[in-house]
């Protein structure tokens, strides 16, 4: 079976930076639902359209195309006082969105002399990365994938 829309897709992957460094190892096959779902990237996407089990792919990807540029204007400089008494650099918290957007995910970058920064870029922001996979498996997906937009694991949803 060849990658179609309305296909669920199985990756056996790896991410690396543009030098080569190591970003994901796929240590878990990333599944997908194939066709406009957002459930991808668009670039690896077409890029794995009319594949089928076993062929590989490389695909170069631009932060536009991938995790967007670095915006300077996500980082914050916040009192020390705000946070509760455990936190860390490293830490990732939600924090609602103003005028209804989308809630952002922001990770402590620094903490020092009663002030903390927090940045809501993705850790991934304004970095090419190289996308290398082979196509493990692919599958028509079930009335229900279609109906949520989104491939489902072996043990069914247990989300809805």
């Amino acid at each position: 079976m060849q990658i179609a829309k309305d296909t669920v897709v199985t990756l056996s992957y790896r991410v690396t930076d543009a030098d080569g460094n190591l970003v994901d190892d796929g240590t878990q096959p990333l599944v997908y639902l194939h066709g406009g779902y957002d459930g991808i990237f668009s670039r690896i996407e077409e890029a794995l359209q009319g594949r089928a089990v076993g062929e590989e792919v490389e695909v170069r990807l631009q932060p536009e195309d991938a995790f967007g540029e670095y915006d300077a204007d996500l980082v914050n400089v916040e009192e020390l006082s705000l946070f509760p008494e455990n936190i860390e650099v490293g830490m990732q918290f939600e924090r609602a969105g103003e005028d209804g957007d989308d809630d952002m995910i922001y990770t402590i970058t620094d903490i020092s002399e009663g002030r903390v920064v927090v940045d809501g870029n993705h850790p991934l922001a304004g970095v090419p990365i190289v996308f290398r996979c082979t196509v493990a498996d692919v599958r028509a997906a079930t009335v229900e994938e279609l109906r949520h937009g989104h491939a489902h694991g072996p043990e069914g949803h247990s989300h809805h």
